[in-house]
């Protein structure tokens, strides 16, 4: 990246203010929004101080906010004690012991509610069966499990007696799962024998087994969850069943009083090349925030269902499934298995069977369901929703629009929300009952957040629509401590770039005349096109709009004349087009991009797939559309790619 902006081409000028009826009961208002965005700018520090009292319970209070003495190495509260599991659970038993605190839909339409008290309970004798094999404070322990409520109980364990967990996605290969357990040193893995997805049964125990085998750090147990009852190889010795581990256990297990920056998870960062980056999150800092961005955010009510569809392998599902809702009381739905089980109306039948009420979910997911059109949602009494959400890359304005209309009918407002792994929770999303949203526009930061647009050389860009490095200016209490056992990375990736003034994200955005912000991509996907300084997103947001385009993804390809060109990669409604009906398409797309971008948008070269490659999470593997595009081996692994046949039509061989 030069010094020159990256430009912004998106011309999205609708705004839709909250409904009358949503702002009228929304817990922050506009008042209450001023003053804790006044109290932020007044004083940072003393901000934090004051939520940290308000909202967490302490063993041991805290005097002392911020320790900026090592920075970047930034500590928070690190006088106090306190410990997650309390404040997720205990803390409601007191006050609700009844009330429910999940719902498991399971993938063959099953369902159990669990209460506070017994979810309480379930972890209690987990933690102390954890402590009988011998798993101390600061143990790692790699939880490698299906999407259901045990996953969830097994963190909690951890957290309750001061072991760090480090959650697998189960979608993850042995060889990934061999790489976590090796460089986490984790002493104990906690799985099941398989997991249900899309009728089929993932084996994640054989898996297990391959990756402790491989591994060079040994591993001394392996705990199994029986979730499927098929047969699996059993390690006398090593291996012991879950429901074994817990029979004898006491169903009351004391939470340990822990220092707050105690370590309370590492998750790997995936998808890129090299080495996986082991996040390190602390324990009162990640709490606080999850909480307060949950209730805040989600305008959370005591008789919600929140749904969010992400697996607890990402952050995403820690923070808002086996943390956040928990910290505040919140009943959440968990489901097991693939939302397009038994058929493409999955989401919306459960939806309409649990009475969800906030449903919070990846703009992917949205864009592929939009795909099978308004009639499938129509099926379906979707009319408890009040509040939407999306997460995990930014959604362009045609899904957003449909996401509008056809889930919310018009009268649900749309959170999207930024952050990432390294965040620890939502750092910009609208307040669903003050902020006017944007379709495709995360709009401005939660209080307490200071979010900068620089250029290159770490200058503020302060013109409307010119875009740059997305930064956070100062420490915030749920911010990653460091990599786990590479402190000197953890310094050169986020903090080198500007000398340690700024933490960069690694996404490029801007901010439009009204003061929201669009985030444009990450900046390894921005384009120089002809000198010209393009995102990505923008370009797909156009082809989506399209009719007849159900999904896009945009890379750069090496030019010799224009230093980048554009490469697309269409999902079509209906039968992939291809022979002259695809050359047809093709020049019809190119042409529509010109229309409703500029010429200098128009994508080179345009490529037909049945779909986009994606992990079994549903985030699209962009480094792999780039290998493709610049026609180079495919070198990374592809064991999480959802369906490996496209790959021979992304190279254009079918």
């Amino acid at each position: 990246m030069t010094d020159e902006l990256i430009e912004s081409i998106l011309n999205e000028s609708r705004s839709f203010p909250p409904p009358k009826e949503f702002a009228d009961q929304a817990n922050i208002d506009e008042k209450k929004a001023e003053k804790l965005k006044q109290l932020a700018a007044d004083d940072h520090i003393e901000y934090w101080a004051k939520l940290a009292n308000d909202q967490l319970h302490w063993s041991r209070p805290f005097s002392n906010t911020l320790d900026e003495s090592n920075a970047p190495n930034y500590e928070w509260f690190n006088d106090g004690e306190i410990n997650a599991s309390y404040n997720s659970l205990d803390i409601n038993v007191s006050k609700t012991p009844d009330k429910t605190a999940i719902i498991f839909e399971k993938e063959n339409g099953e369902s159990e509610r669990i209460t506070y008290e017994e979810l309480l309970l379930r972890t209690s004798q987990f933690a102390n069966g954890l402590k009988k094999i011998g798993v101390e404070p600061m143990d790692r322990v790699v939880i490698y499990m299906p999407m259901c409520p045990e996953a969830v109980i097994a963190m909690q364990a951890c957290a309750r007696i001061g072991a760090i967990h480090s959650v697998v996605f189960g979608g993850f290969s042995s060889n990934a799962l061999k790489d976590r357990i090796e460089d986490a040193q984790s002493k104990v893995v906690i799985t099941a024998d398989g997991a249900y997805r899309g009728g089929s049964i993932i084996p994640l125990k054989q898996a297990t087994d391959e990756a402790v085998s491989k591994s060079s750090y040994e591993v001394n147990n392996v705990v199994v969850f029986k979730r499927t009852g098929v047969k699996v190889g059993f390690n006398k010795g090593r291996d012991v069943w879950w429901e074994d581990l817990v029979s004898d256990c006491d169903p009351v297990c004391d939470p340990s009083p822990l220092n707050a920056e105690h370590p309370l998870f590492i998750l790997y960062t995936s998808g890129s090349t090299g080495k996986p980056k082991g996040i390190q999150h602390s324990t009162a800092g990640y709490i606080l925030h999850a909480k307060t961005t949950f209730s805040w955010i989600f305008d959370i009510k005591n008789d919600d269902i929140f749904w969010c569809t992400a697996d607890v392998g990402w952050i995403t599902g820690h923070t808002y499934v086996a943390y956040g809702p928990l910290l505040a009381g919140a009943t959440i739905l968990i489901y097991e298995g693939a939302p397009t089980f038994p058929d493409v109306g999955r989401f919306w039948n459960i939806c309409e069977k649990h009475a969800v009420t906030i449903f919070y979910t990846a703009p992917t997911a949205i864009r592929a369901l939009m795909k099978h059109g308004d009639e499938i949602p129509a099926n379906y009494d979707l009319s408890k929703l009040r509040l939407l959400g999306t997460v995990g890359e930014p959604i362009n304005p045609e899904a957003w629009m449909w996401y509008h209309k056809v889930i919310g009918e018009e009268r649900c407002p749309i959170v999207d929300t930024w952050w990432q792994t390294e965040t620890g929770g939502a750092m910009i999303s609208p307040l669903p009952g003050i902020t006017s949203t944007k379709p495709g526009s995360c709009t401005t930061p939660m209080p307490g957040v200071d979010i900068g647009i620089v250029n290159e050389s770490g200058d503020p860009v302060d013109e409307a629509n010119q875009g740059g490095y997305l930064v956070i200016k100062k420490p915030w209490p749920s911010m990653l401590r460091t990599i786990w056992g590479d402190n000197q990375r953890y310094i050169d990736t986020y903090w080198e770039k500007f000398d340690g003034k700024y933490y960069v994200a690694g996404d490029s955005a801007y901010k439009d005349e009204d003061g929201c912000h669009w985030i444009m991509g990450r900046i390894d996907d921005v384009l120089n096109v002809s000198g010209h300084r393009l995102g990505t997103m923008e370009v797909e947001s156009a082809l989506v709009a399209n009719e007849k385009v159900a999904e896009a993804a945009v890379v750069g390809r090496p030019h010799e004349v224009k230093g980048e060109s554009i490469f697309a990669f269409v999902v079509t409604k209906g039968e992939r087009p291809t022979g002259e009906e695809a050359r047809k398409a093709q020049e019809t797309l190119r042409d529509w991009v010109g229309d409703q971008v500029g010429a200098i948008a128009k994508p080179d070269e345009i490529r037909f797939s049945d779909n986009l490659p994606k992990t079994r999470s549903g985030k699209i593997m962009r480094r792999l559309l780039r290998a493709v595009a610049r026609q180079e081996e495919i070198t990374q692994d592809i064991s999480t790619l959802e369906d490996e046949s496209i790959i021979k039509q992304l190279q254009g061989e079918e």
